[in-house]
Formats: structure tokens, C-alpha cells, sequence
């Protein structure tokens, strides 16, 4: 089991950005699958954005691709999320998650085991 805790969510203007931060412990980020999800508020969790543990591979939603960007550092046991551009409809509860060690990526939120508390990002317009 890997413990997740997510930071630096906030409040932004549109086209303003923040950086979200996915602290591991328990095992290392790079023997697993990481990715962010999000949840507006009434809505369903989505997908945004996926690490592969061989760290040769990445996946976006394509409400995101171009302006979020998935990265991992291994030194910091970290899975961080860039995003920029951010727009009003970004704005969601994120969530970080793992999949079990060795498991390719999938978009799938059913696909991952250990998920964070979550950390609020407000958009304004």
C-alpha cells in the first residue's frame, strides 16, 4: 500500500496557473502508475492525467492536453501536476492515485488502489 497526501491547490484567476504536488510514501513513485483525477462539485471523478512507472509514458484528457503537464521526481518521491492556462472549469477537488506496483497506465479510476485526501483548486473568472 502507498500512502498519498496532495498540496498547492488554491484559488486562481483564469489563465493564471498553480503546480499540485502528490507526496508517496510507502513505496516508491517509480515502481507505480501515477495519475490525477479530479471532481467538480455534483459531478463524477475524471481522469486528467497519467505517469507510467517505467516513465516512459504519459496520457492526458484532452480537456487538459496542452496546458497540464505530468511529471515525477524520484529523489522527492513526488508526482507533481502543472497546470497552466487554468481555466473555470478546472475548478475541482484534485486527487492523486496509485496503482498497484508494475501496472501500465489506464484512465480508468477503477484501475487504482490508493487514492489521496484531495486538495481543492478554485478558478475564478
Amino acid at each position: 500500500q502507498v500512502r498519498l497526501a496532495e498540496s498547492g491547490g488554491g484559488l486562481v484567476q483564469a489563465g493564471g496557473s498553480l503546480r499540485l504536488s502528490c507526496a508517496a510514501s510507502g513505496r516508491t513513485v517509480s515502481s507505480v502508475t501515477m495519475a490525477w483525477f479530479r471532481q467538480p462539485a455534483g459531478k463524477e471523478r475524471e481522469f486528467v492525467a497519467v505517469f507510467s512507472w517505467t516513465g516512459r509514458n504519459t496520457y492526458y484528457a484532452d480537456s487538459v492536453k496542452g496546458r497540464f503537464t505530468i511529471s515525477r521526481d524520484n529523489d522527492k518521491n513526488t508526482v507533481d501536476l502543472q497546470m497552466n492556462s487554468l481555466k473555470p472549469e478546472d475548478t475541482a477537488v484534485y486527487y492523486c492515485a496509485a496503482r498497484p506496483p508494475l501496472m501500465p497506465i489506464t484512465s480508468s479510476a477503477s484501475g487504482y488502489t490508493d487514492w489521496g485526501q484531495g486538495t481543492r483548486v478554485t478558478v475564478s473568472s
